[in-house]
């Protein structure tokens, strides 16, 4: 019997990322390889400086594939065209970011409603999916509320919230918890752990905390834009 191959949502190869600040060259991440498996949570730990966001950053389609090779779900991103890019970061991939980056004046239910009506869904599948994202991370009842009126922990479940409506393959967030104290950070990671292991979504954070490093199933440390093989 044949055995079943590993699924990988990406497969990185060799990739380097450079950029320039004024008259300086820096060079963010030196010649890095590994693999993400499809369904776990996986965090990127290292200080600051290190490569951590660029390398997310290439993950999310955001920044170009410089040197080396990104494959997500099998597909060379540095074959895709424009469109096909558009549809991965629309449909695919879900954004959480530090600072919530919710429309101050939407309730919390608008939030979430408003980028499912982007991708132009049924306003009854709108409705559904807000109602289910919202209940996941336990704030169908503050759905009324705008953000001012939401804690610091609240607003970051919004956020999920509107990541999770989308029914994406990745969940990726930039150190989504360092605004948050630990205790409300642990109620956070709680979420993301329930949706990998329940809802079989992926999820990649970026992180300094050990709390939330206990969370992964796999953590990969970067050093100085290297790959730290000793701390894997």
């Amino acid at each position: 019997m044949k055995k079943e191959e590993k699924q990988y949502l990406y497969q990185i190869r060799n990739v380097a990322f450079s950029y320039t600040l004024g008259a300086h060259h820096i060079q963010a991440i030196h010649d890095i390889s590994l693999d993400i498996p499809q369904g776990a949570l996986v965090t990127f730990s290292g200080p600051s400086g290190s490569g951590k966001s660029t390398l997310l950053n290439l993950l999310g389609l955001i920044e170009p594939v410089q040197k080396g090779e990104i494959l997500f779900q099998n597909q060379n991103v540095a074959e895709m065209n424009q469109q096909q890019l558009n549809n991965i970061r629309k449909y695919k991939i879900g954004f959480i970011f530090q600072q919530f980056h919710l429309i101050p004046v939407f309730t919390a239910e608008e939030n979430v409603a408003y980028f499912l009506a982007r991708q132009g869904l049924p306003k009854e599948e709108i409705k559904s999916r807000t109602r289910d994202a919202l209940e996941s991370v336990g704030l169908w009842e503050h759905r009324m509320k705008k953000p001012s009126e939401l804690s610091g922990g609240q607003r970051q479940r919004v956020a999920i919230a509107r990541a999770v409506a989308k029914h994406p393959e990745v969940i990726i967030g930039d150190e989504p918890t360092a605004s948050l104290d630990q205790k409300t950070g642990k109620e956070v990671m709680q979420i993301f752990d329930y949706l990998v292991h329940e809802k079989k979504v992926s999820v990649i954070l970026t992180t300094h905390d050990k709390m939330i490093q206990s969370y992964s199933d796999k953590n990969f440390h970067i050093q100085d834009g290297v790959l730290d093989t000793n701390h894997i």
